[in-house]
């Protein structure tokens, strides 16, 4: 396992896995990129597709695989993306070790 790119926790690909079988697309892919905004300087996006990019870097769990596009890669080595589920909410969750703060939803950050 290359320490250095994000990881796709088993929770997260298996509910990845179970939106792409509601879907009728067993190939559907997790993206996860970095755009600058948020209250704290840079924040998440999360989407699904079916295709991957030239340039993207893949990294596969559990037979679901996650996209992120090379301008968002060294924003996100090293990180854990996770799905949890909490009284009242749940949602992917990034756990980033380069981010030095965070604001109190989770969804932005700052390096």
């Amino acid at each position: 396992m290359d320490t250095s790119l994000p990881q796709l926790m088993p929770a997260a690909a298996a509910r990845v896995a179970t939106i792409a079988a509601r879907q009728g697309n067993p190939g559907l892919k997790l993206r996860l990129a970095v755009d600058g905004g948020g209250c704290a300087g840079f924040q998440y996006r999360f989407g699904l597709e079916s295709d991957i990019a030239a340039d993207d870097v893949t990294v596969e769990t559990d037979g679901v695989t996650m996209l992120v596009d090379p301008e968002s890669l060294p924003f996100l080595a090293g990180c854990e993306v996770d799905f949890v589920e909490r009284i009242g909410a749940a949602a992917f969750e990034v756990r980033n070790p380069n981010a030095a703060s965070g604001c109190g939803c989770g969804s932005s950050f700052s390096i």
